[in-house]
C-alpha cells in the first residue's frame, strides 16, 4: 500500500450503506408516528414545544457552518464620508 494513497474501501463521496439504512428506518418510524408526535407536541407547554421542535429540526435542517468575518489586514478600512446638504440652500 502506498503511503497516503487510498487502496480499498468506499470511494470518496459514496455514502455509508449502514448509515443510509438507519436513516431510512428512522424516516419510516417518524412517518408512521406523525399523528402521535403531533398529539404529544400539542400536550406540551409552549416553551417545551418550541425546545423540542428546535431539537428535532437539527435532524432535518442541515446545520450551517459558522463563518468568521475579519477585515483584510492588508487593506485599510475607510469610513465613508457623508455630507448632509440643506435642501433649502441647494435650490438658491
Amino acid at each position: 500500500m502506498a503511503k497516503g494513497q487510498k487502496t480499498g474501501g468506499r470511494k470518496k463521496g459514496v455514502a455509508n450503506k449502514t448509515t443510509n439504512e438507519i436513516r431510512v428506518h428512522f424516516q419510516n418510524l417518524v412517518s408512521d408516528n406523525l399523528e402521535q408526535l403531533n398529539e404529544d407536541l400539542k400536550s406540551l407547554e409552549p416553551l417545551q414545544r418550541i425546545k423540542i421542535i428546535i431539537e428535532i429540526s437539527k435532524f432535518i435542517v442541515p446545520t450551517l457552518k459558522a463563518v468568521e468575518l475579519s477585515p483584510d489586514t492588508t487593506e485599510i478600512f475607510k469610513i465613508p464620508k457623508i455630507e448632509f446638504v440643506n435642501a433649502k440652500q441647494s435650490y438658491k
